[in-house]
Order: structure tokens, then C-alpha cells, then sequence
């Protein structure tokens, strides 16, 4: 078991002592790069890069190869258990993920195959183990799913969705049918984490992108308690250490406390939460990940750094924190901006860890 040299964003989630407050952001690897670019066109389309162990691995190293990073993430898809459970994922230019076949009956959800993630997302695990074995301890790896709410909407409505008709109309016209469907993917989810930890993944972060979509009580019932079984499934010690569980709900600030409930070590934060009242909320509880607007990497580097200070402070001072942005870093950023965000936070943070 090679040492981690950098362990400063596995002790921040367990809101340990650390020297600064670590920094990664999600969709690190990506389009604002340039050499993404290059290697997926490479690779020949999206899927292919996912599904090329060496190339994911190649993408996942580019950002810490241009800036001061806490953490790498498995460059993956969060679709990729519904692919794998056969239904036919594709990407439209312009219009995201498709799905070939939906899920809208009784039938339907029967129909689905059980996952062993070892075997039908292999190509998954090897890209772990790949990128765990290259990164030889440089920083933590982190690996990532989809939460059951979020893949099933994809499922039922076939792509993506602004008003989540289909899925809402399945959950209140037939709530057994939808809650068959959750209780598979909340099975599937548990064995994809948990096969990822063993291949190497040192903390783990549950995608509920499209949680904030539903009422408070359909969150409790259709989301987060499947989420829970998730957590309460998860292989929490690996090779000695750790294995941190991050629940991030886009739009989920008003139930942070519900969320810390769950046993998750940390709560990702949007932009539309306030990170000094969520500690407020949940106090010494959990950690909380985030939570800078993407947009905000649009402006001039000295506003990024106003707003890197600002978030800091209200957060202030100890651990229990890990910068982050609310949400994944926009394709037509400036990476010389990013490089100012990730700078900001290391040269600003340490203050609060003295």
C-alpha cells in the first residue's frame, strides 16, 4: 500500500486537524481544458474515453498537473449503472445523455438485471485501480455515483428533464412501482461504490443532482432514505483507514440536518446555501464541501479572490471544511481563472487553521 503524501482532504472530512483547507473541484477534468480536449478526441467520443482505463486515467491526472489539488475524482459518468442495466445510453450533440429504452411500468423494473458491478462495470474498476496505482499516493482518489433518485429519473423520463414529468408522474401515480425501482438502484449503488473502494477508492461522493426537484416529504421518502441505505452499506475502513462517504443534494440546503443524519461524513453545499449558517445547522456533525457559484470563475481574478475570502470567513475558523465549487466548473471557463480559485484558497486558508 503506497503512502499518501497528501491526506489533507481525507482529514478534513473527518474534520480533523489539517494546515490549510483542502481544494478540488467537480468536473475537474473536463472541457475548460484544453489537453481533455485533445484526449478525447483521442478517444473518439465521450463513452470511449470513459470506458479506456489508461485514457480516463490520463484525464483525471491533467488538472493536478496544472494546479495545487487536494484530490483527484474517477473520470466516469453517473449513467453508467443504467447503461450497464441495459438500456442503451447515447449522447445527442447538443442535448446530453439518451437512453435507447425507458422505465415506466411494473414491467419494466422487473425487467431490469441484477448489477454485480465487479463484472458489468469492470471497465470502471479499471480505471480505479489505474489511476490510484499512477497517482502513487500524490492525493486522495475519490470515487462517485449517482444517487437512486437521480438515476431513475434519467431512466424514466430517457435523458434529461426540466420539469421531471415522467418521473413525478410515476411517483404519485404509482409511488411501489417507483420505490421497486429505487430499491434496485439503491442496491446497485451500494455494490458500484463498494466494488470502486476496493479497487482503490479512498472517500466517495453520492451525486443527488436532481434531489432539489422534489417537495420535502417526496425528498425524504423517493431520495434520501435510499441514500441512507447507501451509506448504511458502504465499506467505511480500507487498508487501514477511513473510507469518507459525501452526500451532495444540488439544491438540498433547506435539509442539511435530515442529510447529516444519514451517517455521511460530509454534506456538499451549493451556492444557494450560506456555508456559515450550515455550520450553524449542523454543527461539529459533518464536514461540508463546497460551495462557490461556478459562474463566479467568469470574473476577474481579484473578484475570485474576494469571494474565495468571503467564504472562508464565513465559514471560519478549524476544520471540517473542503473548498469546493456548488456545482461542476463550466465548459468555457478560462483555466487561468480556475488556477486563480485554486491558488486563492491555498494561499488564503491557512489563517483559519493556525
Amino acid at each position: 500500500m503506497t503512502e499518501l503524501k497528501n491526506d489533507r482532504f481525507l482529514r478534513a472530512l473527518l474534520r480533523q486537524p489539517v494546515d490549510r483547507t483542502p481544494v478540488w473541484m467537480m468536473r475537474q477534468a473536463g472541457r475548460y481544458l484544453p489537453e481533455y480536449r485533445a484526449t478525447r478526441a483521442k478517444a473518439g467520443d465521450f463513452l470511449s474515453l470513459c470506458k479506456n482505463a489508461e485514457l480516463a486515467c490520463e484525464v483525471t491526472l491533467q488538472p493536478l498537473e496544472r494546479y495545487p489539488l487536494d484530490a483527484a475524482i474517477l473520470f466516469s459518468d453517473i449513467l453508467t449503472i443504467p447503461d450497464a442495466l441495459g438500456l442503451g445510453l447515447y449522447f445527442e450533440t447538443g442535448e446530453g445523455p439518451r437512453f435507447r429504452q425507458t422505465v415506466r411500468t411494473a414491467a419494466d423494473v422487473a425487467a431490469l438485471p441484477e448489477l454485480d458491478s465487479s463484472v458489468d462495470l469492470d471497465y470502471v474498476m479499471n480505471a480505479v485501480s489505474t489511476i490510484r496505482g499512477a497517482l502513487n499516493g500524490r492525493v486522495p482518489l475519490i470515487g462517485f455515483s449517482g444517487s437512486p433518485w437521480t438515476l431513475a429519473t434519467y431512466m424514466v423520463e430517457g435523458g434529461s428533464s426540466k420539469d421531471f414529468r415522467e418521473a413525478k408522474k410515476l411517483m404519485y401515480s404509482q409511488p411501489e412501482v417507483m420505490h421497486q425501482l429505487l430499491a434496485k438502484l439503491a442496491s446497485a449503488v451500494t455494490d458500484y461504490l463498494n466494488c470502486q473502494i476496493r479497487a482503490g477508492a479512498q472517500a466517495v461522493q453520492i451525486f443527488d443532482t436532481w434531489g432539489g426537484a422534489l417537495s420535502s416529504w417526496a425528498y425524504g421518502e423517493f431520495s434520501l432514505a435510499y441514500m441512507k441505505q447507501i451509506v448504511d452499506g458502504l465499506i467505511r475502513e480500507h487498508e487501514g483507514r477511513r473510507i469518507p462517504v459525501i452526500l451532495f443534494t444540488k439544491n438540498g440546503g433547506q435539509w442539511l440536518e435530515s442529510m447529516a443524519d444519514t451517517g455521511a461524513d460530509a454534506l456538499g453545499l451549493d451556492w444557494t446555501t450560506d456555508i456559515g449558517l450550515a455550520r450553524q445547522r449542523v454543527g461539529d456533525r459533518v464536514a461540508l464541501q463546497g460551495n462557490m457559484d461556478p459562474a463566479m470563475l467568469y470574473a476577474p481574478p481579484g473578484r475570485i479572490r474576494e469571494e474565495v475570502a468571503d467564504i472562508l470567513a464565513r465559514f471560519g475558523n478549524g476544520s471540517g471544511h473542503v473548498f469546493n465549487l456548488g456545482h461542476g466548473i463550466t465548459p468555457d471557463v478560462d483555466p487561468a481563472h480556475a488556477g486563480a480559485f485554486i491558488e486563492a484558497v491555498v494561499e488564503l486558508s491557512s489563517a483559519y487553521h493556525v
